[in-house]
């Protein structure tokens, strides 16, 4: 009896190990087989040397993997404009990734063809995230009531002086108002100096004069130009700038000369007093040109204030991704203080409000580009955008080289981007 009731025991010993080895493997099995990979292009870099891909790399990605054992992110690096190609070949194809790292004026473009998620409608906790992000650079993602994505990385640009030249005309500080710049201008010029100097006039070069000057490109709901771009502030503000032009305090530069001296050479060698430039410069500064000690200052106030324009990359989702929750997870992540942090240290401009004091420890340079940003403006997000921005582009640009008044010129560009505005 005994050895029965023995045998029976190792039996049923034996069937509960293999149950428990059965119910482990399928416990194993079961966690593999839910791992999740969520797909994210960005156009950081491709050479894995960059400073952005190895902290994306080596410290952001494995760090999340971490505290997310169950979702792998596979990163595809491309250049910008291969990413732009790519995103839109992959529309047409419908393969798309999960996630992307977005130029700022592509999000309205896509959004129109229903390729990225609004986000205040898919998260719950959108409103946190919106609310600790700078207001300019959460705009970039507005589209027709929703919001297509949040604000991954951010810049805008600044006054950039040589103090030097400054010094030399007589000039104890940077101009910080439209008056000062005028009051500048043909001190300046005596000393052989041009007063300042842009390589452009699209919206990227114009609107800070343009805002700053109290006037606007469009309506708050950017439906309409006729009213705004031509308006008596929005016309007095560029003709400031081709007064200066004609006054020989602005270089041919600004009309796209190509024998002209870029903005980087001139303001290191004293050629140019001031330029408006992004974050980037500080350490292309400091390399190409050592000897000189380059000084920041607030885009220069007019009627509207010092007002600057918005650049940087939004994190969209895509409507055909078939892992929303567990992208939405690396999407608040990368968002993060943390993530935000550990990105400034490779040079990228946090989007947060709250990551400011880290910042500075990072870098006090940019101290001035976070304050500028306060204030800082998008360009119209609307689809139309790269259409938008030619037509100002030319009308200011026939305006400087004395083809049309400056009212004549706006005005023509009013109306036709607001046919632009209705497409």
């Amino acid at each position: 009896m005994r050895t029965i009731r023995l045998l029976a025991l190792t039996a049923l010993a034996a069937v509960l190990a293999v149950f428990t080895s059965a119910s482990a493997t399928a416990r194993t099995d079961g966690a593999s087989a839910s791992r999740v990979t969520i797909t994210f292009w960005h156009a950081y870099a491709e050479n894995p040397a960059a400073p952005e891909m190895q902290r994306l790399t080596k410290i952001v990605i494995p760090h999340f993997q971490k505290l997310n054992p169950g979702i792998k992110v596979q990163q595809v690096p491309f250049s910008y404009g291969n990413l732009q190609q790519k995103l839109t070949t992959s529309t047409a194809g419908g393969t798309l990734p999960d996630l992307i790292r977005s130029d700022l004026a592509w999000v309205p473009q896509y959004a129109k063809l229903g390729v990225f998620e609004p986000l205040n409608r898919r998260m719950p906790d959108f409103k946190k995230f919106a609310n600790a992000m700078f207001p300019g650079t959460l705009a970039t993602n507005f589209y027709k009531g929703n919001y297509y994505g949040l604000p991954l990385d951010t810049n805008t640009r600044v006054l950039m002086y040589n103090r030097q030249a400054l010094t030399a005309a007589g000039i104890s500080s940077p101009p910080a108002t439209f008056a000062d710049l005028r009051e500048a201008a043909p001190k300046l010029k005596a000393k052989g100096t041009f007063l300042f100097a842009d390589g452009g006039t699209g919206g990227w070069n114009m609107l800070p004069w343009i805002w700053s000057g109290g006037g606007n490109l469009t309506n708050a709901n950017y439906t309409k130009a006729t009213g705004f771009l031509n308006s008596a502030r929005s016309v007095a503000a560029v003709q400031l700038l081709v007064d200066l032009y004609k006054q020989g305090a602005i270089p041919s530069l600004i009309t796209g000369d190509q024998g002209a001296t870029g903005t980087e050479n001139g303001l290191a060698d004293g050629t140019y007093a001031t330029i408006l430039d992004g974050p980037w410069m500080l350490p292309i500064f400091a390399k190409a040109h050592p000897g000189f000690r380059l000084s920041t200052a607030r885009v220069p106030a007019g009627p509207g204030g010092s007002i600057s324009v918005v650049g940087g990359e939004d994190i969209v989702l895509t409507r055909s991704s078939k892992n929303k929750v567990a992208a939405l997870k690396f999407l608040r992540f990368m968002i993060s203080p943390w993530a935000q942090t550990q990105m400034a240290r490779a040079g990228q401009l946090p989007v947060r409000k709250d990551v400011t004091k880290n910042l500075l420890k990072i870098n006090p340079g940019y101290a001035i580009f976070l304050k500028q940003l306060e204030t800082a403006k998008p360009r119209t997000p609307h689809p139309n955008w790269p259409k938008i921005d030619a037509a100002l582009g030319s009308a200011v640009l026939s305006a400087i080289k004395g083809d049309k008044t400056v009212k004549a010129a706006l005005d023509d560009a009013a109306r036709e981007i607001d046919g632009l505005l209705r497409g």
